[in-house]
Order: C-alpha cells, then structure tokens, then sequence
C-alpha cells in the first residue's frame, strides 16, 4: 500500500517552487532592464553635459616669487649673481598658495568682483552653480575652492593660477587680482618682518650707545682720578728711563774695575765712581718701585685696570658701530621690495570656455554606467548560479 506524503509536506515544496520561479524571474527582469536604466542614464548624462551644462571660461596666470636680496651672498660670480635675485623659495610658494585660497582673499575678490552674485545666477544650470546666493562662508569657500585652483610646479618652483567664471571677464578679473593680491601680499609680510627687526635694533642702539657712553666714562674716571692720560705710556716711558739707568750703571761698574787697575781703593776717584754708581742704583730701585711693588699700589696694576677698561670702551664702541649698521641695513630692507612676484605668464582673456569638457564628460559618463551596469549583471549571472 503506497503512503502518501503528508499535505503539509506538499504546502512546502510549492511555497520554495514558487519563490524560486519568483528570484529567476526577478533576475531576469533585472538583468533585462539593467542596460536599458544604464542606456537611459548614458543619455541623460550625455544630453546635459551636451545641451544643459553652461559654459564657463578659464583664465590662467603664472607667477613665480623671487628674493631681490643679494646681501646673503658673498660671491660675486655669474652664478651667483643670477641665482641671487632669481631665488625661488618653496616655503613662500606654499604661503601664498595658501592665501590665495583663503576665505579672506575670497572676502576680496567677492567685494570687487561680486562673485555670489555670479556663481548663483539662475540662467546657469542646476548642477554647476551655486544654489543659493546667501550661502554661508563655508559653503561659499568650498564652492570657490571648485572654481579656483592654485598648483605649484615641484620642478619649476611656478604657480599656476586658474580661475574658471561664467564670463570671460570676471574669469580674467579673478585671476588678475590674485597675481595683484598676491604681490602686496608678499611685500606686506616682508615689511613687517623688517619692521620688527628695525624695532628690536632700535632698542638695541639705544641701549648699547648707553653702555658705550658708560665704559667711556668710566675710562676718563679713571684717568682723572689717577692723574694719568695713558698709564701704559707711561710705565714705558719709565721702563725706558730703568733701561737708561741699567745702561749707565754698567758703564760705571765697568770704569771702576779698569780704574781699581791703576788706583788705589781709597783713592777720590774711585769713590766718586762708587757714589755714582749707589746713586744710579738707588734711582733704579726708585723707579721700579714705581713700576711694581707687593703691596698692589704700583703702576702695572693701575696699566692692567686701565687696559680693561679701555678694552670694554672699545668693545662696546665696536658693538655699537656693528648696531648700528644693522639698524641702518634693517631701514633699508623695510622700504624696499624684498620678495618679488614675478609674472611669467600675464592672466589669460579667455575667448572660448574650456569649460565643461562636454565630449570627454559625456565620454566618462556612458563608461561609467556601462560599468556600474556591468557589475550589476554579474552580480545577477553569480547569484542565479548559486540558486541553481
């Protein structure tokens, strides 16, 4: 006798039949329509990129900042001398690129050129406009940030500065006024760095002329206190009368052997040479007494005090005169133009908007849905055989 299988047994395997029939014919449904949503998109992103997007015109600039000092330098070749005016800083680079894109030069550039107005105006199309002209700053910005570029070439050390407007004229005025912007820029940060050092070399020369007037009066103190214009002339003045005497007091014991040859000892001659020569050796104990004694007072010790303070006075004098040039240096370099931008490439007028690339945008966007539909497929042909 057969058994039959029990009807919930039965309910089961219609219910899984039924809902596989439904997954394959769902994947076929979206494999089908898959290419058609892909092909519709393709079209659609085609006819915008083609009929709707508004153009835009892209004025170009490039600058580059050179250092006109050539006070760093000590060589005078023709190296030198172009690589001394020609200097290319990367760090001023990357400064001013980063003040051209600021929300401050935007504040700028929005005040002369009315760049909210422009960008929101609603004869251009939705998606590349601004939406709203009361955006806030940050928004503002970012969609500045989209329209304005600022690259620097690693090789060259040049920025390139484009600018891309809805009119060739504000496109052209963009780019003019950061290049003029980005000079006084330059200059003003300069300046102020020059003026600073001019402010602290100022307080410098006012406070070392103090010490150097100071030490100078220190010096005549000293000199009018002991009587002396220049001990060191004279402790040589009197090293030379010592010298003298040395001298004279030779000669005189010389005479006296060759007499003690021919004369008596108690002779009168003898000892008139004797009393010469304890009177010369009495003055020379004199006057070196003068020169050093231990107890400090001597004129060697009044030379070594006045050696010093002379050598401050004119320490001080060297520093002051060394101040001074600086201050004079520092003047210089406040009112002239340290950092120069230099305009390689004057901001282009645009006759034609580069802007948007229409055959290459509409090009990468069939590409992409092409692909995105693709996967889409794939994923459908892995999931159907996997059910299967």
């Amino acid at each position: 006798m057969t058994t039959l299988p029990h009807p919930s047994r039965f309910g089961q395997i219609r219910k899984s039949l039924i809902e596989r029939v439904q997954h394959l014919i769902t994947l076929q449904l979206l494999r089908r329509h898959v290419f058609r949503v892909a092909a519709i998109a393709s079209v659609t992103a085609a006819l915008y990129w083609i009929l709707i997007a508004s153009d835009r015109y892209v004025s170009e600039g490039h600058i580059v900042i050179q250092h006109t000092d050539l006070t760093g330098s000590q060589s005078t070749d023709v190296a030198s001398l172009l690589g001394g005016i020609g200097g290319i800083n990367r760090a001023d680079q990357l400064l001013l690129r980063d003040h051209l894109l600021s929300a401050d030069m935007l504040q700028k550039l929005d005040a002369k050129l009315n760049l909210r107005s422009h960008y929101s105006d609603w004869s251009h199309d939705l998606l590349s406009r601004m939406w709203f002209e009361n955006a806030s700053i940050e928004k503002f910005h970012d969609y500045y940030l989209s329209r304005v570029s600022v690259e620097l070439d690693d090789y060259s050390g040049i920025l390139v500065i484009k600018a891309q407007a809805y009119d060739p004229k504000i496109a052209h005025g963009i780019t003019g006024m950061l290049v003029a912007e980005g000079e006084q820029f330059m200059n003003a940060m300069s300046h102020d760095l020059a003026q600073e050092q001019v402010d602290f070399l100022e307080k410098q020369v006012a406070k070392m002329g103090e010490r150097t007037i100071e030490s100078r009066q220190g010096v005549l103190r000293f000199q009018n206190e002991n009587g002396l214009l220049s001990p060191q002339g004279t402790a040589e003045n009197i090293a030379g009368i010592v010298n003298d005497l040395e001298s004279r007091l030779a000669e005189l014991r010389t005479r006296r052997s060759a007499m003690l040859g021919y004369l008596m000892p108690n002779s009168p001659d003898l000892k008139e040479i004797a009393l010469q020569i304890a009177a010369v050796e009495k003055q020379i104990n004199k006057e070196r007494t003068r020169l050093a004694t231990p107890n400090g007072n001597a004129l060697n010790r009044k030379v070594e005090e006045f050696q010093r303070l002379q050598l401050n006075a004119e320490f001080a004098q060297d520093i002051y005169k060394t101040t001074l040039m600086a201050l004079e240096k520092g003047r210089v370099e406040a009112t002239r133009t340290l950092k120069k931008v230099s305009v390689l490439q004057t901001p282009s007028k645009p006759q034609y908007p580069l802007e948007p690339r229409r055959i290459y945008n509409s090009i990468i966007s069939i590409l992409f849905a092409l692909f995105v539909a693709g996967i889409i497929h794939l994923l459908a042909a892995i999931i159907r055989d996997h059910k299967d």
